[in-house]
């Protein structure tokens, strides 16, 4: 029982099997304005589904929108404070899908963020990020056409839990004591370290439920891409953080290679296999020194755990991977994350889905985003095993609220991922097909106008909504 709205007469909900959506052809979904320029791109997005859905489809689906409330707009319908009322909750629980446009984060106590506070509440681990280049989009990068990645970005740990304590606050003090005093030295491996005593402290909780089913999603993702771009690389610090994000790689190759064993392939297991390949006679040592280049100058202890590694994959996955089956097979690998930084920019084409923890994750998304023409046309959904929600992921800009001159392009994309995740593909790919032929063809909002050379003139928020339907049948 809702308290201030009521869902659509007409419709159905949208149910979930085994952490995926069933979706009927009339289904119901839950949306949220937004703040800011929120009331300008939603409109624009809700004409550009709904053209794309009666062009794909006719009378056979349809959406019937249900208006929830989060944000500024909440506290205008609920009261004050109500930023994120118990019955948009509801609804989302209910419906299963949902999409919204940018929220302001509430001043002072009580909700630190509302975007991460839906996360957490619905439990949405993961945060999915695709960066692809549309033609004619400016960008500051020589060659932005080469990136197309999505980052699965881990939504629901690290640093963004927010269990931290203010430096001088009791806990904080308490906290530093004991491991000043008890716990450090009683692990041999941290010496003599300290920490300084007006520090503030934060956890940092990296688990491996939390790193599998993240990795999980985003191997079952790569299955669903064309064979030259099913690629999984598993993104870290754990060179300098062993127990947190290098954790996280060692659990997600441990999925990989346990869970998706006949679809998978380590980095590694494909050098191994390829040696031998190359060399049907190679030994296990002239493979182990192939596998690492400074071989020959490690202990024996570290020659017989490569030769080991060597002979197991062999063992193990010859006859199914061996003979350039590999080839054929998901490619699993991890890279650092400062590295991965550079890589984006210099060797582009050789990534496909990044699988990251949440802080990475969150960097690592905006600077692709910037490659391909900056968060106006960066999408984003947040998904769960039981609900889904689609969102824009830049924020509010209230100077330009209620002018009609926004960019909506990071809403509608986000859309695009929301008729996918559907299945309603034909209905995306018309979006995509319109949103592409307007770019390419000069029809955009002043943020990209003004970026052209030569300048055009820009396009009104509904007017750029308007030339992407106009597109759909080129």
């Amino acid at each position: 029982m809702y308290e201030k709205i009521a869902p659509p007469t007409s419709g159905e909900k949208v149910t979930f099997k085994d952490g995926e959506p069933v979706v009927p052809d009339n289904p119901i979904i839950p949306f949220i304005r937004g703040d800011g320029t929120g009331v300008d791109i939603w409109p624009a997005t809700q004409n550009v589904i709904d053209a794309a859905v009666t062009k794909a489809y006719g009378d056979k689906r349809h959406i019937s929108w249900f208006k929830i409330y989060a944000g500024d707009e909440a506290c205008e319908h609920y009261g004050q404070f109500q930023y994120l009322p118990e019955d948009t909750l509801q609804a989302i629980r209910e419906y299963g899908i949902a999409i919204k446009g940018p929220l302001t984060t509430p001043i002072g106590g009580g909700i630190r963020s509302l975007n991460v506070a839906l996360r957490q509440i619905n439990d949405l681990y993961a945060c999915v990020r695709p960066c692809k280049y549309y033609l004619g989009t400016p960008s500051p990068h020589k060659s932005p056409e080469k990136l197309d990645v999505i980052v699965y970005r881990e939504n629901t740990e690290d640093i963004y839990l927010g269990i931290e304590w203010a430096q001088g606050s009791d806990i904080a003090n308490q906290l530093i004591k004991q491991l000043n005093e008890e716990l450090i030295p009683a692990t041999p491996e941290h010496g003599k370290k300290q920490i300084p005593l007006d520090s503030g402290i934060g956890i940092k909780p990296i688990s491996k439920l939390g790193s599998q089913r993240l990795v999980r999603r985003a191997i079952k993702h790569a299955l669903r891409l064309p064979k030259e771009k099913q690629m999984v690389t598993l993104v870290h610090k754990g060179n300098i953080m062993k127990y947190t994000e290098g954790a996280f790689r060692v659990w997600g190759y441990e999925l990989a290679t346990t869970e998706f064993r006949d679809e998978c392939v380590t980095e590694r297991e494909s050098w191994i296999l390829s040696n031998k390949e190359s060399n049907p006679d190679i030994s296990l040592e002239d493979n182990a020194r192939k596998l690492e280049p400074g071989y020959n100058s490690l202990t024996p202890e570290k020659k017989a755990e490569a030769c080991e590694e060597v002979k197991a994959v062999l063992e193990s996955i010859w006859e199914t991977h061996g003979n350039g089956k590999w080839k054929e097979k998901i490619m699993v690998n991890d890279r650092i994350a400062d590295s991965i930084f550079q890589q984006i920019q210099t060797r582009p084409a050789e990534y496909s889905i990044l699988a990251t923890m949440n802080l990475n994750g969150d960097y690592l998304s905006d600077a692709a985003a910037a490659i391909v023409g900056g968060l106006g046309m960066a999408p984003g959904a947040n998904i769960g095993d039981t609900c889904a929600i689609f969102e824009a992921t830049h924020g509010t800009a209230p100077k330009h609220a209620g002018l009609d001159r926004i960019n909506p392009g990071s809403v509608i994309l986000s859309s695009v991922m929301m008729l996918e995740y559907m299945g309603w593909n034909e209905a995306a790919e018309l979006i995509q097909k319109g949103l592409g032929a307007a770019i390419s063809n000069g029809e955009v909002t002043y943020d990209l106008a003004r970026l052209l050379e030569p300048a055009v003139k820009p396009l009104k928020c509904s007017e750029f909504a308007h030339a992407i339907i106009a597109h759909f049948d080129d």
